[in-house]
C-alpha cells in the first residue's frame, strides 16, 4: 500500500474577500499519478502551488511526510522543493533561449554539475522524448507539440521524485494530448516519481490515474480510485460521472471501456436473453518499441488507424471499445465462423495497404510489429473478462507491419 506523501488538512485560502480553497481536506500517495479534477477556476492550480510551496494556506497545514511545511526550517524547505519539478500550463519556455538551453536550466540553477554533465543529462532526455532535431532551435520554432515535449523534458531534467502537471495537454490535438498523457505515464512507470496532474481532460486522464481529486465549490468532494469514483453515490458529481460515461475516447472516437462494459451488461448479459454474439479480440504487438524507434506520435496514430478500421467495418453491427492501452474489443451479432474469418481476412489486407501504417523498405528505420485478432462466442450472462481471455488464447496474426516514420 502507498503511504500518504502529500497532506492537506482543513487548508482555507483566500484572495481579498474570494475564497478560493475552504477547509480543504486530501491526500497525495507516494509513487502514484493522481489527478486533480474540477470546474475552471475551483483552484486547482492553487492547489498545485501550495504542495510546491508557491502559496501558504490562510488556515490550515499541509503536511510533507508527515511534517507540516509551516513548522519546516529554512534548509528543511530547500531540500523538499529540490525533490519537485513543475510543468506549467502555458509551457514556460524563454523565447531567447534554445531548447537545449531551456531544458538545462534546471540543472544550471539547481546542481553543481558541470559543464559536460549537464549536456549528457539533457541530450538523454532529448533523445527520450524525441527533440534531437530541435535541440538547437527557437520555442518559436517548433509547433506547440514539441514545445510540450521540451517542457516536459526540463521538467524530468533534474529526475525529480514529485512532478507537477498543471493542464498538460491544453491546446493540443487529440493525438498529440494523447501522445503527452501517455509519455506521462510511461515515464511515471519507468522513473517512479510521483505524479500530481491538473486536467479536464475526461475520461482520456482517467486512463494513466491511479488516484482522483475532484474539487467543486471550493472543496474536495471526491478522492478515490477511477472505479471508485463511478460507484460512488454523491449528487454533486453525477456531472463528473456524466462526462466519464458520455463523453467517447478522444484517441479513437470509440467508447469509453467503462461505458463499453455496461452497454455489454445491458445488451448482452441481462436483456437479449437469446441472442448469442461474437466477441473479438484485436492487438497490437510490440507497440512500446515502435514507441522508442518512431515516437509516441506514431504509436498514437497506428491505434487510431486500427480503430478506424474496426469502426469501418464493425462500427453498424456492433460496439468497439478501446480495451487497453494496446487492445480494442468488438461484439457483434454472432455469425458463423466462415463470415467472421472473411471479415478478418478484409481487415488485414487493408492494414497492410494503410498510409499511416504503411511497410518501411528502409531497413532497420522502424521497429517491426504486428496485429492479432482472437474470437470467443458469447452467450447471454457469460462473463466479459471469461469472453476476452478466450479471445485473447484464439489470438492470430493478420498483418506483419512496420510503422512509417513522421518527417
Amino acid at each position: 500500500m502507498s503511504a500518504n506523501l502529500i497532506e492537506f488538512r482543513n487548508v482555507t485560502k483566500r484572495f481579498g474577500e474570494r475564497t478560493i480553497l475552504d477547509q480543504v481536506n486530501c491526500t497525495i500517495e507516494e509513487g502514484q499519478t493522481t489527478t486533480i479534477i474540477g470546474k475552471s477556476g475551483v483552484g486547482k492550480s492553487v492547489t498545485l502551488k501550495h504542495i510546491i510551496g508557491l502559496l501558504e494556506p490562510d488556515d490550515g497545514d499541509i503536511l510533507f511526510h508527515d511534517k507540516p511545511l509551516g513548522k519546516m526550517r529554512r534548509k528543511e524547505r530547500r531540500a523538499m522543493r529540490r525533490e519537485f519539478s513543475y510543468m506549467f500550463q502555458n509551457n514556460a519556455l524563454f523565447d531567447s533561449m534554445t531548447v537545449f538551453e531551456n531544458i538545462a536550466l534546471p540543472l544550471v540553477e539547481k546542481t553543481s554539475f558541470d559543464k559536460a554533465e549537464i549536456e549528457r543529462r539533457v541530450v538523454s532526455k532529448v533523445e527520450q522524448l524525441e527533440l534531437s532535431e530541435v535541440l538547437h532551435k527557437y520555442p518559436s520554432q517548433i509547433s506547440g507539440g514539441m514545445q510540450k515535449r521540451v517542457a516536459l523534458a526540463r521538467a524530468l531534467v533534474t529526475e525529480p521524485k514529485i512532478v507537477l502537471f498543471d493542464e498538460p495537454t491544453t491546446g493540443l490535438d487529440p493525438i498529440r494530448k494523447n501522445a503527452v498523457l501517455g509519455m506521462i505515464a510511461h515515464y511515471q512507470k519507468q522513473l517512479g516519481f510521483t505524479a500530481v496532474v491538473v486536467s479536464h481532460d475526461i475520461p482520456d486522464v482517467f486512463f494513466i490515474s491511479n488516484r482522483i481529486i475532484i474539487l467543486y465549490d471550493r472543496q474536495v468532494i471526491f478522492q478515490g480510485s477511477p472505479f471508485e469514483l463511478e460507484i460512488f453515490d454523491h449528487p454533486l458529481i453525477e456531472e463528473f460521472i456524466h462526462s466519464l460515461r458520455s463523453l467517447k475516447d478522444e484517441r479513437n472516437g470509440m467508447e469509453t471501456r467503462r461505458s463499453f462494459e455496461r452497454q455489454f451488461v445491458h445488451e448482452y448479459g441481462l436483456v437479449n436473453t437469446r441472442d448469442e454474439f461474437t466477441v473479438i479480440l484485436f492487438t497490437i504487438k510490440d507497440l512500446e518499441e515502435v514507441k522508442k524507434n518512431a515516437g509516441d506520435i506514431t504509436a498514437q496514430k497506428i491505434i487510431q488507424s486500427l480503430a478506424a478500421l474496426v469502426e469501418k467495418h464493425i462500427g453498424v453491427m456492433g460496439i468497439s471499445a478501446r480495451h487497453s492501452d494496446y487492445e480494442i474489443l468488438s461484439i457483434l451479432p454472432h455469425m458463423d465462423q466462415n463470415r467472421v474469418e472473411k471479415l478478418l481476412q478484409r481487415m488485414g489486407k487493408e492494414l497492410r495497404n494503410h498510409k499511416v501504417i504503411e511497410v518501411q523498405n528502409d531497413a532497420g528505420a522502424c521497429q517491426a510489429f504486428s496485429i492479432v485478432a482472437g474470437l470467443a462466442h458469447g452467450k447471454p450472462g457469460m462473463e466479459l473478462d471469461t469472453l476476452v481471455a478466450q479471445a485473447k488464447s484464439r489470438q492470430v496474426s493478420l498483418a506483419v507491419l512496420s510503422c512509417s516514420k513522421e518527417s
